[in-house]
């Protein structure tokens, strides 16, 4: 999973996906990376998923200027193509605080401090993780009836669905658990996804 800070996300928005760039921090992990690889996109000030990809290249080295720094002396010369899989409306983006507690990959943090788990700029996600979350963006996708490709929308995002309540008054919120329950029954006989980084400090989880 790529973890992008909000202005940042935008600049790959806009250039269509096709690069995603990491630091000398992640060199060894961009170096593991290959094509046909899958990953995630998370946007840490918003905590949401907007967007799945797929690798389409080795890593190679490049510091043309493109995004901007958000810590000191971040730098992002180390990079792969990517070609966009889901890319979602900003208003369909799935919102984190709903969907994020159910992730194996966040039950070594306390439940109110789950966030902290994607603090990272790359993570190694189990497949059931992986295929919980692009399971729901290709639902929202196929309700909206839209291609699965980068749209150029830009309305606020919200929740993932803003309905307060369905003709059987029951909260939406309350639906949408139970949307994500079916998901979830769907992913239990997979392991882990081909690709999502996690930090090298961390090896309890192969690539």
């Amino acid at each position: 999973m790529f973890v992008e800070a909000p202005q940042n996300f935008e600049v790959t928005r806009e250039i269509d996906f096709s690069l995603f760039g990491m630091g000398p921090k992640y060199r060894r992990r961009a170096e593991r990376m290959q094509p046909q690889d899958r990953v995630l996109f998370y946007v840490n000030g918003i905590r949401k998923w907007p967007a799945s990809a797929t690798i389409t290249s080795t890593y190679f080295e490049d510091n043309s200027p493109l995004w901007s720094p958000t810590t000191r002396n971040e730098s992002f010369q180390y990079r792969v193509k990517l070609k966009a899989d889901i890319v979602l409306d900003e208003e369909d983006y799935i919102d984190a605080m709903i969907l994020g507690p159910r992730l194996d990959y966040v039950k070594r943090w306390a439940p109110e401090n789950w966030p902290l788990a994607f603090w990272d700029r790359l993570h190694l996600l189990p497949q059931r993780d992986f295929r919980l979350i692009e399971g729901e963006m290709e639902r929202i996708a196929a309700r909206n009836d839209k291609p699965k490709r980068h749209s150029t929308n830009n309305r606020a995002s919200h929740d993932i669905d803003d309905r307060s309540f369905e003709v059987t008054g029951e909260p939406a919120e309350d639906q949408d658990e139970a949307k994500f329950e079916d998901i979830d029954e769907q992913a239990q006989d997979h392991d882990e996804a081909p690709f999502a980084e996690q930090s090298d400090e961390d090896s309890s989880t192969e690539n």
